[in-house]
């Protein structure tokens, strides 16, 4: 177990070193140690390595020049000018935020990005304005529509945050596919085959392969075949692909660059500029008066709690796995897998930063 203030040192430094400001690098630091912490470890520092070397390959600009680039009232356009995603990210959501101020939703597409870490982190930073927060972003193609053989879209991550009074904050954020492909890698580092109905092969078979998309195979839309609704995981994909990089004006489809942790791609940009998210936030007492509403979302959810369980189950809210996980690693620490380690190790000896 590693101490999160000593997991955040370290991350903080690693993205001084790459030629980030304090303040990004604090910001991105707590983006990824968030992850770790909420229990989403795909997501996490084990990510770290990746954006150093997309700072290699010089895909990432560490001082980048975020700016609105075109804007109405309630809505705007970012360009990320190639800085962390975990920078520009947060960068937009303010945007919108401060649009929702003012015309009561705020609506902000970003292109020219990176990988903006896990979705939820963005949405949560509406909430804490009592305004319901949504975030979603594309991602390299690594799954294959219904029927499809060839990997067109993402993962594709949605995320909406929606606070309540005394209960805590309900957040959904979950991919459009059977699984995140971080569940691959970690599966992958363990030497260990995925469950059926995550990915299929490269003849459109179900597979066990956790490195079945490195050989030709893909990952599955959420509901994995047709019968089981794939249908439907991939229409909720597709939608976050055109709101995150048609809408923008990023890379879309099979032409959305891919995260460094996928050695085995190639960027393929050609139809739009970098990666692309997209961003929500809706001012509650736009709807009706913020007081009342939380006070009803206390009752949704404690409603929800009350249903009738399986035996030797709990309902759970949205949330809830994610916020149990990151008291108790907040109080015990935060596990790192022994490859990942290594890898931060890696990255210390060639900064000189000290893990």
């Amino acid at each position: 177990m590693i101490p999160q203030q000593q997991l955040r040192a370290f991350t903080e430094q690693i993205f001084r070193a790459i030629g980030c400001s304090d303040t990004d690098a604090r910001l991105a630091a707590d983006v990824l140690v968030s992850a770790d912490l909420r229990g989403v470890d795909s997501h996490g520092v084990a990510r770290l390595p990746g954006y150093v070397r997309l700072y290699d390959k010089q895909r990432i600009n560490p001082q980048p020049n975020i700016r609105v680039v075109h804007e109405s009232p309630s809505t705007a356009v970012v360009d990320g000018d190639r800085g962390l995603g975990l920078v520009v990210g947060p960068w937009a959501m303010r945007v919108a935020i401060e649009k929702a101020r003012v015309a009561g939703t705020g609506w902000v597409a970003v292109r020219n990005s990176n990988h903006f870490g896990i979705a939820g982190y963005h949405a949560l930073l509406a909430a804490e304005h009592d305004m319901i927060g949504q975030a979603m972003t594309h991602a390299a193609p690594l799954v294959a529509p219904t029927f499809a053989l060839e990997k067109m879209l993402g993962t594709n991550p949605i995320a909406v945050a929606v606070p309540a009074a005394t209960e805590p904050t309900f957040l959904a954020d979950f991919a459009s596919t059977a699984v995140a492909y971080g569940k691959l890698e970690i599966l992958q580092r363990k030497g260990q085959d995925i469950p059926t109905g995550w990915a299929q092969d490269a003849d459109g078979q179900p597979t066990n392969d956790a490195n079945a998309i490195r050989n030709g195979g893909a990952l599955l839309p959420l509901g994995t075949d047709r019968e089981h609704g794939s249908h439907k995981g991939y229409g909720l994909g597709a939608v976050v692909d055109i709101f995150s990089g048609v809408l923008s004006g990023a890379n879309y489809g099979p032409w959305v660059p891919p995260f460094a942790t996928a050695g085995f791609m190639e960027a393929n940009e050609g139809v739009g500029v970098g990666t692309g998210h997209f961003f929500g936030a809706m001012r509650i007492d736009a709807f009706r008066p913020a007081d009342e509403f939380k006070a009803n979302m206390d009752i949704w959810i404690q409603r929800f709690r009350q249903a009738r369980a399986m035996p030797g189950q709990r309902v759970l809210i949205p949330g809830d796995p994610e916020r149990l996980m990151e008291a108790e690693r907040s109080a015990n620490g935060i596990p790192v897998a022994e490859p990942v380690l290594a890898s931060l190790h890696e990255l210390g000896e060639r900064f000189g930063v000290t893990l």
